[in-house]
Order: C-alpha cells, then structure tokens, then sequence
C-alpha cells in the first residue's frame, strides 16, 4: 500500500513540474503531460463536487 502511494505521489509531482516547466515554454512532450495532467485535475475536481452534491451538501463545503 505504502509503495502504491508512494508511486501515485511521484506522479502528482511530476505533474505538477510539467505543469510549471510547459508554462515557462518547455519542449512538445512536456506540454502534453501538462495537459493530461491538467485534465485528470479536472476530472478529480469534478468527481469531488459531483460527490458533494449527491450526499446532499454543497461544493464549497456548507460554508456561508
């Protein structure tokens, strides 16, 4: 379990580096990883508030 998150997290931080290094002009390849990672950040986000409001609360946490 610990080796499955720990591979997920370098994931996220590779990612997260495509992201930054594809903004700042980076090679072809690059910007690709940037956008599916952008895209699967989507997707995460969507599934999150898809999920929010199917139990009844609301995308921003019930806070008014």
């Amino acid at each position: 379990m610990v080796v499955v998150l720990g591979v997920v997290l370098a994931l996220v931080v590779a990612g997260c580096g495509a992201v930054v290094w594809a903004s700042r002009g980076g090679p072809r390849w690059v910007r690709g990883v940037a956008t599916v990672t952008l895209a699967a950040g989507e997707l995460v986000k969507r599934s999150g508030s898809n999920r929010n409001r199917s139990n009844g609360g609301s995308a921003d946490g019930g806070i008014e």
